[in-house]
This record gives structure tokens, C-alpha cells and sequence, in this order.
């Protein structure tokens, strides 16, 4: 039993870095992660390793996609909240993230 649990942490550290450099964010990944079977309490030890990096990418994808000037009005933000939330990132990382560049 110990070999399968190292199987799935290794196995679960390896995913969450290939998602995190393709750009995806944390919701998004555990999701993926439930889907494969993946125990709930490894996932998040899993995800914590990353911490305040989940910021630092949703602003790397953001600029990515959006370029750096900032949404002029409700609009825009809404849409780019949008697609933000689609790649799994949390509402509150986003609000953040919206909020530290208004």
C-alpha cells in the first residue's frame, strides 16, 4: 500500500507541474486530478507546494492573453474574469489579482 501512495504522489506532483506550466490553475487541476482517482488529502499536499506561485501564473496568463493594459471597464474585466476562472483559478486569486492592479 505504502508503493501505491508514492506512486500517486508522484504521479500527482508530476501532473500538477505539467498543468502549471501550461498555464492552469489550481481548481482546474484538482478536478483533473478527482477524475483520475487521486485522493482529495494528496491533491491539496500536492497544491500547497506551489503556494503563492498560483498568483504569480495568473498574472503571467493573464498578460499572456490580454497584454498589460488593464480593462477599462466592467466589460472587459468580466470577460477576462471569465476566461481566467475557465483555466482554474479561484475567484478569490482573481479578485486579487484585479484588485492589486486597480
Amino acid at each position: 500500500m505504502a508503493q501505491g501512495l508514492l506512486s500517486n504522489a508522484r504521479y500527482a506532483e508530476s501532473f500538477i507541474h505539467s498543468r502549471f506550466q501550461r498555464g492552469q490553475g489550481p481548481q482546474r487541476i484538482r478536478a483533473e486530478l478527482r477524475e483520475r482517482g487521486i485522493d482529495d488529502v494528496l491533491i491539496d499536499v500536492c497544491l500547497d507546494d506551489y503556494g503563492p506561485r498560483w498568483q504569480e501564473l495568473l498574472e503571467q496568463v493573464r498578460l499572456k492573453r490580454f497584454g498589460p493594459a488593464r480593462p477599462d471597464n466592467f466589460r472587459e474585466r468580466s470577460r477576462q474574469m471569465r476566461f481566467l476562472l475557465q483555466r482554474g483559478f479561484t475567484a478569490e486569486q482573481i479578485d486579487a489579482l484585479f484588485r492589486t492592479r486597480d
